[in-house]
């Protein structure tokens, strides 16, 4: 097919179209586009062209979806029942079409604007809920990123409780997840803590042991009563985190129930297809004393101004920036859309539906049991929920008939070939039937040369199973949430009436500052529903997963090419633990070359939050460099700090451009400073929507750099996640990059895993490898162009009214802006939440509040929102500075105005009282265009504070309801 005008792609995706360009470019001053980034982008780094030779030409929609298709051919879709905390699950219809695949779901931002964000706040409180439920235990955040992340936090949580003690060793079940003990150690090693691997059967506590993770069931199956290690544990003040099975959970008696502290697990199996290891949303569940310490984020319980029960985010355990160096972790991505997904499937399923699926697992693995022992195979009688391992001579011929009849069995040992097993084992999930059990106990007796009679139990009673630990004995799951959409119809209304009450793109623009909200086109999310790429387990036989061998090979080749670096991991799956990767890349490498002693680590103090976190985790000591009026770096503190540690210096860490919106003029003599006294460059990628096509990190002097897919790539922040953040690396460092293969390391220098499977997110690559082929060298280019083409024409249009804090000495922004209110502040007392509420009113979303700097907002407008949308915008920005005016100028109350008061709801306007010295129209409509096209607050202002002093995280049921 012709690639015409019309059907290219960057058009469609590119918001200004050729005539407002022209436009902006004229109000700024500009001949042509080129002339303007040469004004913007120093000229010492600015690349004359995109790197096209090493990227592929630009492909229409219907090319790009063929060239994939047939790449996500060489995966072969088999029945895998390896297990390992990865398996087979049915995404119900109504879940994918109106959750999965809807905008209003996936294009939504991390709900700190809680006001217009109640729908998904009250899906991941129903999320909280499922899993207060399922442990017994009181308090449960919004997910976290992976099982093995889930862990490394509980382990971190346990030595932070512990830490005035000399305790330092971390026990873990020898039955642990493979991958979980992997990520385990990489957390445990630069912040010298000690991990024993341990048979639970033999455990000796002791005062050096701060903490204890047991898995349930084990990674062979078994099922164990805890009760007994527990209070073994709790003797010497250690905390016990239990790795639970979620459908196990169903049935078991809850962990919180049997005095565990902490309990983690991913709930994949609720809903969420396999996708070659992720994104998978973790859940981590606590004790009430150890509340604020729970990493991520907490959706709590509030009041409105009206006295309405309304949702936010609680505890400021959503945000890092604060703490900084201080914070108990560097988290700060969620899964919410697939945790979103897993509460409706326990919503669309209920207690009961949950407890039939959990029951048919233990059933069909306790027949594959009494037909194991006919056949001749020899095993030992434990106790078991899913899974059963055999070790036998005869596996090798087992393992070939198996995938030739399509199925994929675990091989035994694990990490081993086919031809060199000694065994296999089978793990059952929803999807398992009768059949294919009979097909499997076909091959088993074929081996052995025995007949095989099928014949169905019909007194099975599954508590004859499990007999070796308690069972859950009262009713759960006993809210209203959970019981009342038995239909399509009524859930599907559910669903579409939690997305109405949220702010996404569809709605309009999202102007968030250093979050890049930008277009996510249909055409780039279609794959990931393919089943080639959806249900490929992250442990099949690397010959089934060619397709995404070959994808990931050529998206890390297309990154290396843009970014100017050597080597590429897709690992880490989040922008946080792409921080945390790249840091243990730098320490490892002075490790290398004999320097270990270089632990000091220079962040600039307009840095996220998640640096100095990401640093500390990392085994470093931060040291904060000072900036200057423009928001650049301080060179001579820069030169001062580089000179004083010297000896100790290890890393740089910074953001470009800026955290403040302004591209660093001398950056490669920031480099240059760093190197000169041994020290390694790590350039925060969050703002990359500003280079790609442009300059190049690895070209002008940075050793490492972490890439925000859910960014600048195109995936989507699905109202929290899911996000991935690999690390580019320059040359000497690709060797320490993380293994891909957690049974056995392929590459002694590289560093542990990362995240809980080889590629991280790997089933939300294909977005943006359609993104990059779609685009080309010359749309990525034009992207980055018009990113900052639109942001400066904002900061232009909008600097009369509100100052725009830092500006390069020519005027001109970067891809974002800072606009500062203080002096706002300072004279009418109008602050910049009012300001975020009041946009609200006016039908957007509120840029990045008080952040880098307090009492600011952060704007970026992204390439594709139109000349019209951005018009809008300003066109509200300046409307309200003529609502702050008429405060200053004593026209309009000092409290009681449409600031303070905002939001406006549709409740609020439409009482039959209005005491308000403003019109119900400047309230709800103060834009004209708003009549057509309303979006409507769904609470009034929310009380934070309230929140926090009466902290609810999870829905009451009927009981509790009617005790109130």
């Amino acid at each position: 097919m012709r690639n015409t005008k019309a059907s290219k792609f960057s058009d469609r995706h590119l918001g200004l179209i050729e005539e407002a360009q022209v436009e902006i470019l004229n109000a700024l001053g500009h001949a042509d586009i080129n002339d303007f980034i040469s004004s913007v982008v120093p000229e010492e780094i600015l690349d004359a062209q995109p790197p096209d030779e090493l990227l592929p030409k630009a492909l229409n929609e219907i090319e790009a979806l063929e060239e994939l298709r047939s790449i996500a051919k060489k995966n072969q879709i088999k029945r895998s029942l390896i297990g390992l905390g990865y398996y087979g699950t049915y995404t119900p219809a109504v879940i994918q079409r109106h959750v999965f695949e809807n905008p209003a779901w996936y294009t939504s931002y991390t709900p700190y604007q809680a006001e217009i964000a109640q729908g998904r706040l009250e899906a991941l409180f129903n999320f909280q809920t499922l899993i207060t439920e399922l442990t017994g235990l009181p308090i449960a955040n919004a997910s976290l990123l992976d099982e093995g992340t889930a862990a490394a936090e509980a382990m971190s949580l346990s030595f932070a409780v512990n830490k005035q003690t000399k305790a330092r060793k971390f026990i873990v079940d020898d039955q642990v997840l493979p991958q979980t003990l992997a990520v385990l150690k990489t957390r445990a090693e630069p912040l010298e803590l000690d991990i024993e691997v341990v048979n639970l059967t033999d455990l000796v506590i002791n005062e050096t042991v701060f903490g204890l993770l047991i898995q349930l069931p084990g990674k062979s199956g078994q099922l164990g009563d805890p009760s007994s290690l527990i209070a073994q544990a709790h003797e010497f003040n250690a905390l016990v985190t239990v790795a639970i099975d979620p459908l196990a959970q169903v049935l078991i008696a809850p962990m919180g129930q049997l005095g565990v502290d902490i309990a983690i697990g991913s709930s994949q199996r609720f809903g969420v297809p396999i996708g070659f290891g992720g994104p998978h949303a973790a859940f981590f569940a606590i004790k009430e004393e150890y509340k604020r310490l729970v990493p991520g984020r907490l959706v709590g319980q509030s009041i409105d101004s009206k006295g309405h029960s309304a949702l936010r985010l609680a505890l400021q355990t959503r945000e890092q920036h604060i703490r900084r160096d201080k914070a108990t972790s560097n988290i700060c991505t969620a899964q919410a859309l697939l945790a979103t997904i897993a509460s409706f499937y326990a919503v669309y399923h209920g207690p009961h539906g949950l407890e039939e699926i959990a029951k048919n697992i233990i059933y069909l693995r306790s027949q594959l049991e009494l037909y194991l022992k006919e056949f001749g195979y020899t095993f030992a009688p434990d106790c078991r929920f899913d899974t059963l391992e055999i070790h036998c001579l005869e596996a090798p011929e087992i393992h070939r008939l198996s995938i030739l009849s399509g199925f994929n069995l675990r091989i035994l040992p694990l990490g081993a070939s086919i031809e060199k097993s000694k065994g296999f084992a089978v793990s059952f999930d929803e999807l398992s039937t009768t059949k294919e059990l009979y097909k499997l106990c076909k091959i088993f007796a074929d081996v052995k040369d025995k007949n095989f009679e099928p014949r169905e139990n019909t007194n099975f009673n599954f508590k004859e199973s499990l007999t070796s630990l308690p069972l859950r004995t009262t009713p759960w799951l006993k809210q209203q949430v959970f019981n009342n959409y038995r239909t399509e119809t009524e859930l599907m209304r559910y669903i579409q009436k939690l997305a109405s009450r949220d702010f996404s793109l569809v709605n309009g623009m999202i102007p968030l500052g250093s979050c890049t909200m930008k277009l996510n086109a249909t055409a780039e999310l279609l794959p990931i529903t393919w089943k080639e790429f959806s249900s490929i387990h992250p442990f099949v036989p690397s010959d089934q997963a060619k397709g995404y061998g070959y994808l990931s090979e050529q998206l890390e080749g297309w990154l290396c090419a843009l970014t100017g670096f050597d080597g590429v991991s897709l690992q880490p799956n989040a922008g946080s633990q792409g921080e945390f990767a790249g840091l243990l890349v730098i320490r490892a490498w002075h490790k290398a070359i004999n320097q270990a002693d270089r632990n000091i680590c220079l962040i600039p103090k307009s840095a996220h939050g998640t640096n100095p976190a990401s640093a500390v985790m990392a085994g470093f000591k931060v040291v904060a460099v000072e900036c200057d009026e423009y928001g650049n770096i301080d060179f001579e503190d820069l030169v001062l700090k580089v000179e004083t540690y010297s000896s100790e210096l290890g890393a740089l860490m910074i953001t470009y451009p800026s955290t403040h919106g302004v591209f660093e003029p001398n950056i490669r003599q920031i480099c240059d400073q760093v190197h000169l006294h041994g020290g390694q460059v790590y350039l925060d990628g969050a703002n990359l929507n500003a280079q790609v096509g442009l300059c190049r990190p690895g070209a002008f002097g940075a050793d490492v750099c972490h890439l925000n897919l859910h960014k600048t790539f195109c995936i989507p922040h699905g109202g929290g996640g899911p996000g991935i953040g690999p690390i580019a690396v320059a040359k000497h460092l690709v060797a320490f990059l993380p293994s891909k293969n957690f049974h056995a390391s392929d590459n002694n220098a590289a560093i542990g895993a990362i995240s809980a499977s080889p590629l991280g997110s790997a089933s939300i690559l294909p977005i943006s490898w359609m993104y990059i082929r779609m685009m080309g060298a010359d749309g990525l280019r034009q992207a980055s162009s018009l990113a900052i083409l639109s942001a400066n024409y904002i900061a232009n249009k909008l600097d009369p009214y509100f100052q725009v804090l830092f500006k390069a000495p020519n005027g001109k922004v970067a891809h974002e802006c800072i606009l500062d209110l203080r002096s706002i502040k300072r004279i009418t007392g109008i602050e910049v939440d009012d300001v975020a509420k009041r946009l609200m009113d006016y039908g957007f979303h509120a840029p990045t509040i008080s952040w880098p700097v307090a009492g600011t907002l952060m704007i970026e407008p992204t390439e594709s929102e139109s000349f019209e949308e951005i018009n809008r915008f300003c066109e509200a920005m300046i409307s309200i500075r003529s609502e702050i005016d008429a405060i200053e100028s004593g026209i309009t109350d000092l409290s009681n105005n449409p600031l303070r008061l905002a939001p406006h709801t549709m409740e609020t306007v439409t009482a039959e009282i209005w005491d308000r010295p403003y019109t119900r129209q400047q309230a709800a409509f103060p834009l004209k265009d708003q009549f057509m096209n309303k979006f409507w607050p769904a609470v009034s202002r929310i009380d934070n504070a309230f929140g926090d002093r009466n902290l609810v995280c999870s829905c009451s049921t009927l009981e509790e309801l009617s005790e109130t």
